[in-house]
């Protein structure tokens, strides 16, 4: 039976940047074999069958709308554009504060690298450091970018 909005999935995926690196994988073997894990250092639920309901905005747009009309136990790759992913990567959304403040704001030295969470709720990216700003990008980690999955849909449930 086809899936229908509404439905109960569990899918297996490998997620892909345009030039093939793997950002995320729900299978364990393929977060071993690409250095996203070591063998000794992962919990059993950490790569793991993702489990939600289409439609219901539990993940990305586009690969939620890719899952309608496919039935258990298929396969396919899907293209998501960053509009049905996260987003264009928006520069008023890169912001510039002086070391003082950041350090007072995060209560630590900025790094380039490092992750912050906002009072405001907003997590960023420590991006530049020069000795008189400091740079945090406040765009998801994949703004901007085309994501292509591998999937296969495990189970369906009504």
């Amino acid at each position: 039976m086809p899936i229908e909005p509404g439905d109960g999935v569990t899918i297996d995926y490998v997620g892909r940047l345009d030039d093939g690196t793997v950002f995320d994988t729900s299978r364990r073997e393929v977060a071993i074999e690409v250095g996203l894990a070591q063998p000794g250092d992962i919990e059993p639920e950490e790569y793991a069958s993702l489990a939600f309901t289409v439609g219901e905005s539990e993940i990305i747009e586009g690969l939620d709308e890719a899952l309608v009309g496919m039935t258990e136990g298929e396969t396919a790759t899907v293209t998501v554009p960053p509009e049905k992913a996260y987003g264009e990567h928006e520069p008023d959304r890169v912001r510039e504060y002086d070391p003082e403040t950041f350090e007072g704001m995060v209560g630590q030295q900025p790094a380039v690298g490092l992750h912050v969470h906002a009072q405001n709720g907003l997590h960023g990216d420590v991006t530049a450091v020069t000795e008189d700003s400091v740079e945090i990008d406040f765009n998801h980690q994949l703004a901007g970018e085309t994501l292509t999955f591998e999937i296969e849909v495990v189970e369906v449930r009504d």
